[in-house]
């Protein structure tokens, strides 16, 4: 049976939320920015005013203000962001019982059960769309699809306040002219390696031959082509669904390098968060916290450090992770 896959996208999460919450910079470049105290603070999120001014996530805070002098720049609320991202489920789980979040502002939704009900999945997200914006006060957009994968390049496809949809009778069509880093799991270092390859576009990762991927890239050749030509058959997750897992973990590749323990503690905790949302979700606590670095050269290093008590506190584990 053809699979109905949403992905829900918030757009500049951290920067709308605070929009929200405070209208007079609702007109106003804006930037949510860690490390404010300090020049060499990132911005984690800008509005959609503050981007034409080349004001972009991970630049660095002095080279924002360089661009959009008039910028204004708010520290993180975790909190809060994470109260919007629960009030979003709450909507998404008036549709379907099968969510999968994919940080605090991204999630995949599996509709097939519910087009009976609720109509067309393009209806469906439509309705959902509309109903972010009305009672959150902030905008998603939204990718249609028959997999995960092709969802998310849709959600990605049109900002703010979109919905593609991406299927078979438009898929070469949309997505083979997008770049090679559109393409979900592929990092800097991949990107390096297909774009050396002479491989730009979606579209001839998707028509290069799939043992020429194995040899350069190992089994993730494999996917990747898979990906590139439209076929996922990961599931989305019940929200119900608790797996037996031994461990739960999460990694970013940081848009630039991490020079400072300001930078660092707070990409920690935005990854402990994740991780700590996740181990509450499952109803464990870890034991053990375990960190791995891989550097510019891609060197890669990991420590390990067994706690006093199982925790599922996100500050509990980012402390550790920064102490390791």
């Amino acid at each position: 049976m053809n699979r109905n896959i949403l992905h829900c996208d918030f757009n500049a999460f951290y920067a709308s939320v605070e929009a929200q919450r405070r209208p007079a910079l609702r007109d106003k470049p804006l930037a949510v920015c860690g490390s404010l105290e300090e020049r060499h603070g990132i911005v984690l999120a800008a509005n959609y005013i503050a981007k034409p001014y080349g004001v972009k996530t991970g630049m660095a805070i002095w080279q924002a203000k360089q661009r959009c002098p008039q910028l204004v720049t708010l520290p993180p609320d975790m909190g809060e962001y994470i109260r919007f991202s629960q009030m979003a489920r709450e909507i998404y789980e008036d549709y379907t019982d099968q969510i999968e979040p994919f940080g605090l502002d991204e999630s995949w939704l599996d509709v097939t059960g519910s087009v009976g009900l609720f109509g067309s999945p393009m209806s469906i997200a439509e309705d959902i769309r509309r109903r972010i914006r009305f009672e959150l006060g902030i905008t998603a957009s939204i990718g249609v699809s028959d997999n995960k994968v092709t969802a998310k390049l849709g959600s990605d496809y049109k900002k703010p306040d979109a919905i593609t949809r991406i299927e078979r009778d438009n898929y070469k069509e949309i997505v083979y002219p997008l770049p090679v880093e559109d393409l979900l799991y592929v990092g800097p270092a991949t990107s390096r390696k297909l774009r050396g390859m002479g491989i730009s576009t979606i579209g001839r990762l998707a028509e290069c031959p799939q043992d020429i991927l194995v040899g350069r890239l190992g089994k993730m050749g494999a996917i990747l082509h898979m990906f590139a030509n439209g076929r996922d058959v990961s599931p989305v997750q019940r929200s119900d669904h608790i797996p037996n897992v031994k461990s739960v973990g999460n990694s970013a590749t940081t848009p630039r390098d991490l020079t400072c323990n300001e930078d660092i503690q707070l990409m920690l905790l935005l990854l402990a968060e994740s991780v700590a949302s996740r181990m509450r979700d499952l109803a464990s606590r870890c034991t053990v916290v375990e960190v791995s670095v891989r550097d510019t050269e891609l060197r890669s290093f990991s420590h390990q450090r067994t706690l006093a008590a199982p925790t599922c506190s996100s500050t509990e584990i980012a402390e550790t992770a920064f102490a390791l």
